[in-house]
């Protein structure tokens, strides 16, 4: 018979790297949110489910359970090689811990395939998430990074986290870069993928003295940060990186890759032209037009974003800060390692 596990006893077991989750709700569920890491096996695709679910609204829980025996059975071999074709234990999860999870860990039972039963299913995930959130402390010192468009913000993080340094990539959890352009290329996260991916990062990190991260919004895109990492962004330690424009120019095309989504980029843009001086405006959209990329982005730096920015720059006075003039990515690298070094916090 299976056995049912606890989230925080499904939790040990995979960072010992003992088991593999797997979902076993429809594709549209999995694909909106999940267990981090976990596979989708579903029990009923969402035709299927719809189908099941409409029979229990309208009809009955008998009908519902009679049809959703029938679809079962129907593919019971391929759903049982799936499992069987995964070494090692495995834990199944649903909405709730109900008919879905505990009618597969019964059938793999049956075959003699261990698997446990996640209780609670992923409410119960959801709803330790969103506890942890709430009443997160947090210990380690930020030092957020900050930059005008096109500094490599990112780029510059996703370098020191390949080196163990301890980074937050909230661009990456959030699937935006933060802007109006910020989706261009990328696929949007909701708030529940986030807020997970968030969660596990910052207790893989729970350890860490210090912790390095961008200066993001409030929002970024489809996403809000929780309060204490908007705080976390106004009291860290500000450290400031500032390239030329033609550096952050090519940078921005080599991020964004308007060639490949130039019709993304156009209408992103005539999303805030309104905003822009309509002589420049009007010059900007030529230039995407005719593919003059380069041209653009300048344009849309020296006549948006950088006015936007140094507004902002003037709401973190009197707090730490460090100023790092540089020429290209690799001498940002270098002065944010030896700044850390100096501040007896280098890797």
């Amino acid at each position: 018979m299976f056995q049912d596990i606890t989230l925080e006893e499904l939790r040990v077991l995979k960072n010992k790297k003992q088991i593999t989750v797997i979902d076993v709700r429809s594709p549209s569920e999995y694909k909106d949110s999940t267990l981090p890491d976990s596979l989708n096996i579903p029990f009923f695709d969402d035709e299927e489910r719809a189908e099941v679910g409409t029979l229990y609204k309208q009809t009955s829980v008998q009908a519902a359970k009679e049809r959703g025996l029938e679809i079962a059975a129907a593919k019971l071999p391929s759903f049982v090689k799936e499992f069987a074709a995964i070494q090692g234990d495995k834990a199944v999860f649903c909405w709730r811990g109900g008919m879905r999870s505990r009618t597969t860990a019964t059938v793999l039972s049956l075959m003699d395939i261990h698997a446990y039963r996640l209780i609670g299913g992923y409410k119960a995930y959801r709803k330790w998430v969103l506890d942890e959130l709430e009443s997160y402390e947090f210990k380690a010192k930020s030092y957020v990074i900050h930059g005008n468009t096109g500094t490599g913000k990112t780029n510059l993080l996703h370098r020191l986290k390949a080196q163990s340094y301890p980074v937050l990539d909230l661009e990456g959890m959030a699937g935006h870069r933060g802007s109006i352009f910020g989706e261009i290329g990328l696929h949007a996260n909701n708030q529940k993928t986030f807020d997970s991916l968030l969660l596990e990062a910052l207790i893989k990190l729970g350890d860490s003295p210090y912790v390095l991260f961008e200066a993001e919004s409030k929002k970024i895109g489809k996403v809000v940060m929780p309060p204490f990492m908007a705080e976390q962004k106004e009291h860290g330690t500000q450290i400031w990186i500032e390239l030329p424009l033609q550096a952050r120019v090519q940078q921005i095309l080599e991020d964004y890759r308007p060639e490949e989504y130039k019709e993304q980029c156009i209408s992103a843009f005539r999303s805030i032209k309104s905003r822009i001086h309509i002589p420049i405006a009007a010059e900007i959209e030529r230039c995407l037009q005719a593919d003059l990329f380069g041209e653009a982005v300048a344009l849309l730096l020296e006549y948006y974003y950088d006015p936007k920015y140094d507004y902002t720059s003037t709401q973190y006075e009197g707090i730490e800060r460090v100023t790092f003039k540089v020429n290209n990515l690799d001498e940002a690298e270098a002065a944010v390692r030896s700044f850390l070094a100096s501040s007896n916090t280098e890797v």
